[in-house]
């Protein structure tokens, strides 16, 4: 059983460090005007040249160490501060690639214009996770050119892609990243004002599915009636996905770990946007539906558009599925599943083709020992309350890996968001105070860690 602590749904006092505010402020304003969108090729330059800057910052934060490392990867940036003799390493982790914008039509705000509308700061990467690499550039600023400690800088590059070049990265550069504890700035706060740190993630993988039925489109009306659509074949199909209470209906997908924390509802109601009378899926708890149990999701799908339609019967259609994979399986099983799944359940006899996508196993992480506590009395201090120790429905798959290639290192998974954030959606913001509040818990951190020598 994985313990998360519960706590009210409150803020604390903003914090007050207006130079410290306004270094990231500038920061992320440089860094979010870059559409370093790595899902779109046309951004290949954009990500590149977000890099670039990323290199710049940390060279201007004095950093005496930095590179761009590629290898057939999108560029990755790695700065390193040299160990005082004795001391420990901490690598501190963030991504510099971010999220399609979507509609811009829902946006409020320009996507790549950092803007500030009282305390928050909108902004696509604003919270995921450009505001993970401020806050590690602040926090080089405030420790100086001496850190009390040796410190790595890893700023990937295609994490929003699935990390699918990570485990080659790690295999060419593991003694480059080798660490005694990581920081992996990338989840989520209980709360404004409320800090968390992650103890389990659900992993990730995807398919494309391809449902066919003709071998040319033909009149809808000579022929339907006798002759079945992709597109309607393909959505029979995707509805086995689920049960009718909306649970995942694929078999082997079950929970293995449960959350003993407290998830209000109407908290949940305003922070999902779920609309009056719509239902919630699946079973449980919410705190395990959301954080233990499996999530499929359809998230795109080739289909003719309403502008481009006519009465035909299509003969081909394509879906995009997403499955988050939940903690004490693999990603590799949950793949198998999905698609034997896909395959046994093809209607009306229509041929389906499965191509898998990147995948990234699920992760548990026990927050124990000096480090752990360390970790947990900054984070206290800075916020001025203890940190809820959560799980994440979301995934980052170089957690696991750092994990199984670093198993005597400390992995410590803090937050930059909260759930006023909408990471991956319309409208992106982190809040300016908790972001202080990060830098000033990091950087308490990681003097304990020194002093400890």
């Amino acid at each position: 059983m994985l313990v998360a602590m519960t706590a009210p749904h409150h803020a604390t006092t903003p914090s007050s460090d207006p130079q410290l505010a306004q270094s990231l402020i500038d920061d992320l304003t440089r860094l979010v005007a870059l559409p370093s969108v790595g899902a779109q090729a046309e951004h290949a330059d954009d990500l590149l040249r977000s890099a670039e800057l990323t290199a710049e910052l940390l060279r201007q934060a004095g950093c005496p160490e930095v590179r761009l490392l590629g290898d057939g990867s999108a560029p990755a940036v790695l700065g390193r501060y040299p160990a005082p003799p004795g001391a420990p390493t901490v690598c501190l982790y963030a991504h510099h690639d971010v999220q399609p914008v979507g509609d811009p039509a829902l946006w409020r705000t320009e996507p790549f214009q950092l803007t500030q509308v009282g305390r928050r700061l909108y902004g696509r990467g604003a919270a995921d996770d450009k505001g993970g690499l401020a806050a590690h550039l602040a926090c080089l600023r405030e420790l100086g050119p001496n850190p009390p400690v040796g410190l790595t800088v890893f700023i990937e590059g295609e994490e929003e892609v699935g990390s699918p070049h990570l485990d080659d990265f790690l295999a060419r550069h593991r003694e480059l990243l080798r660490a005694d504890a990581f920081i992996v700035a990338d989840a989520d706060n209980w709360d404004v004002g409320h800090p968390a740190l992650t103890i389990s993630l659900r992993g990730l993988c995807g398919v494309l599915v391809e449902v066919a039925t003709l071998d040319h489109a033909v009149h809808s009306g000579q022929f339907g009636g006798a002759v079945p659509d992709a597109v309607t074949a393909l959505c029979r199909l995707l509805a086995t996905l689920h049960a009718p209470d909306g649970s995942v209906a694929v078999a082997g997908l079950e929970a293995k770990v449960g959350f003993d924390a407290e998830y209000p509802d109407d908290r949940f109601q305003v922070e999902s946007g779920l609309l009056p009378g719509v239902e919630r899926l699946g079973q449980g708890s919410l705190a395990d539906r959301l954080w233990a149990g499996p999530a499929i999701t359809v998230v795109a799908m080739d289909v003719p558009s309403l502008e481009q339609a006519s009465n035909t019967l299509q003969p081909r259609a394509r879906a995009a599925i997403s499955l988050r994979v939940p903690p004490g399986s693999t990603a590799d099983h949950a793949l198998v599943q999905l698609t034997d799944h896909l395959l046994a359940h093809a209607p009306w006899g229509a041929q389906v083709t499965v191509r898998p996508g990147p995948t990234g196993d699920p992760a548990q992480i026990a927050l124990d020992g000096p480090v752990a506590q360390a970790a947990l009395a900054a984070w206290g201090e800075a916020f001025g309350r203890p940190p809820v120790l959560i799980g994440q429905g979301g995934s980052i798959p170089l957690v696991d890996r750092l994990s199984r290639l670093y198993p005597e290192a400390s992995l410590i998974v803090s937050a930059v968001g909260d759930p006023d954030s909408r990471m991956h959606g319309a409208n992106e913001s982190v809040d300016l105070d908790d972001l202080v509040r990060t830098v000033a818990a990091q950087t308490a951190f990681i003097r304990r860690l020194g002093q400890s020598v």
